[in-house]
């Protein structure tokens, strides 16, 4: 999978600056998501936790891209830090289908 034509820093570049672009991008909108809307199918503990859970990933993406770009993409990141933030990704998608499902039949409903 590795491109050998890639110095081992560009191919960080090329892989991770991109990655926790995207992190930082659903982690955003997951979050503005939760500030802003009420979750029938969620307690508001639940809600509430799941936003503090965002909130975190959310420092650790930015400090980890804070570091990768200081040290001019000569810093990786471990997978067992990547699998979590790519798990809560997966979680606040599922929510928002969820929500956004509900959403579609009441308005169904409304049509009826």
């Amino acid at each position: 999978m590795r491109d050998s034509n890639l110095p081992e820093p560009e191919l960080l570049k090329t892989v991770l600056q991109p990655l926790l672009e995207d992190f930082q991008y659903w982690f955003a909108r997951s979050r503005s998501f939760l500030e802003t809307e009420e979750l029938s199918f969620m307690s508001q503990h639940e809600q509430s936790d799941l936003l503090t859970q965002v909130k975190k990933a959310q420092e650790e993406v930015n400090t980890a891209k804070m570091l990768f770009t200081a040290t001019g993409g000569q810093v990786g990141i471990d997978m067992a830090t990547l699998m979590p933030w790519h798990q809560l990704v997966t979680k606040c998608w599922n929510v928002a289908m969820r929500f956004r499902s509900q959403q579609n039949s009441w308005q169904h409903k409304d049509d009826i």
